[in-house]
């Protein structure tokens, strides 16, 4: 099973997600892909992600783009599982400090919250200093990416494989050609 984790303030209606969705299922493959609706709390996310790790039948492969990348990372270390990184977030808890007391919005449900420092807490609680197996990842990032430095993941993913694209954008603008390489990972 291939479980995409989302982004921040994303959903499962994101574009990758419905490429990959659109991908699995004109291949009558829909039953071996999953991608839930995160809560916006990280510990409740993650504590989702875990129940459906646990559950799954089949071995579990992580799909994880921005704030998805960073749970994907923490996931992977945990349970020594797979994962792809599509433009993400490296030490995210840094990243969003500066949204504490800020009013965020669902992209997709419309769903407001206020970001807190509880927020904070528990993303620096998932924090992974360096990946310890860095054969179990594969990064994926453009140089455009408008929200992320893409250095600080080529960084960080240092001896996993990477696929660093010029150009592009945070969305990653070439997902769809670059999907049967992710399934191939």
């Amino acid at each position: 099973m291939l479980i995409y984790i989302h982004g921040f303030n994303s959903s499962s209606q994101s574009g990758k997600a419905r490429e990959l969705r659109a991908w699995f299922e004109a291949r009558g493959l829909g039953g071996e892909y999953a991608c839930p609706d995160l809560p916006h709390r990280p510990a409740e996310a993650i504590a989702l992600l875990e129940r459906m790790i646990r559950a799954s039948a089949d071995p579990v492969k992580l799909l994880g783009s921005s704030l998805g990348g960073f749970y994907a990372t923490w996931l992977a270390e945990r349970h020594g599982l797979k994962a792809v990184l599509v433009n993400p977030c490296v030490a995210c808890h840094g990243k969003l400090a500066g949204e504490v007391g800020r009013t965020q919005k669902n992209w997709h449900s419309g769903e407001a919250y206020e970001f807190t420092a509880a927020h904070l807490a528990e993303l620096q609680a998932l924090h992974v200093p360096q990946p310890s197996r860095p054969g179990n990842f594969l990064l994926l990032a453009e140089t455009g990416d408008e929200v992320l430095d893409y250095r600080e993941a080529v960084a960080y993913y240092r001896g996993a494989r990477q696929v660093v694209l010029e150009g592009g954008d945070h969305g990653f603008s070439r997902f769809a050609e670059h999907i049967p390489a992710i399934l191939e990972f």
